[in-house]
């Protein structure tokens, strides 16, 4: 009797983990059936992701996110989000992906995956010509503006340990603040400084140091088999046929790094 509730129960446990795992490999089914991939975009991020003139989301970040959705024959759905929500976001499965210049590091990746990276992202200080800043040793005392709960603040709250940081919730209010005067120096991206440069040219503002250099990847819930290798591929074949470089050339002005295109081996 004891054997044959002992059998009972593992053909149980067995059809449940089959069922467990079958559920988890049918996202991508599910999306399919949808006609829609919901993709989180953290909008208000210069040349990854932004409203050009006519209020259209533009951007290397927000081209390929259509690309993706066109090669998976859906409709593309943009959940607008912060830097901060992107992770939250798809954990809440209120997204079924972000692409949204988010590195990859080994504290997401505990709770989310990860694809091959897809491109990259500098990171750097910047600040008036007239400023002497040439390490994090050079901010001791001093203030300095960035985004919450990117690597910029886990970079800057490790290693500037003497500055008093400002956080803002996006990297337009950081612009803004930096434009109107309520920050001096800030760590964010070359293409954060463009805009600054391009919207308070007076203010002389430059790169006072590079801070690192972090590969990008699509984000997705864990657990998602199907869905997982569907994106690995898809993002081997498009680092392969130049797309993803064209893409990302065409709004930083230079080629992805080996690093990332040598994922297409």
């Amino acid at each position: 009797m004891k054997l044959k509730t002992f059998l009972t129960q593992a053909c149980a446990a067995v059809a449940l983990g089959a069922m467990a795992h079958a559920a988890l490999a049918d996202q991508l089914d599910d999306i399919k059936k949808a006609g829609k991939i919901r993709v989180a975009i953290a909008m208000g991020t210069p040349l990854y992701s932004y409203a050009d003139a006519n209020l259209k989301p533009v951007g290397s970040d927000v081209e390929t996110a259509e690309l993706l959705a066109k090669d998976l024959g859906v409709k593309l759905d943009i959940v607008s989000v912060t830097n901060a929500a992107r992770v939250p976001t798809l954990q809440a499965n209120r997204a079924d992906l972000v692409v949204a210049d988010l590195s990859i590091t080994p504290e997401r990746a505990q709770v989310v995956d990860f694809s091959i990276p897809y491109a990259v992202i500098s990171i750097i200080v910047g600040a008036p010509k007239s400023m002497n800043i040439k390490s994090y040793a050079d901010l001791d005392g001093k203030r300095i503006g960035l985004t919450r709960a990117t690597v910029n603040d886990t970079l800057t709250t490790a290693n500037a340990k003497g500055a008093q940081i400002v956080r803002y919730e996006d990297d337009a209010t950081l612009i803004t603040s930096m434009v109107t005067g309520q920050v001096d120096i800030f760590s964010s991206t070359p293409s954060n400084l463009g805009e600054m440069q391009k919207r308070a040219p007076g203010k002389n503002l430059e790169l006072k140091f590079a801070q690192k250099e972090f590969d990008l990847g699509i984000a997705l819930n864990k657990n998602q088999p199907g869905l997982k290798d569907w994106v690995n591929n898809w993002v081997k074949t498009n680092l392969k046929n130049g797309k993803l470089n064209e893409i990302y050339k065409k709004y930083h002005g230079r080629d992805l790094p080996e690093s990332v295109t040598k994922g297409a081996a």
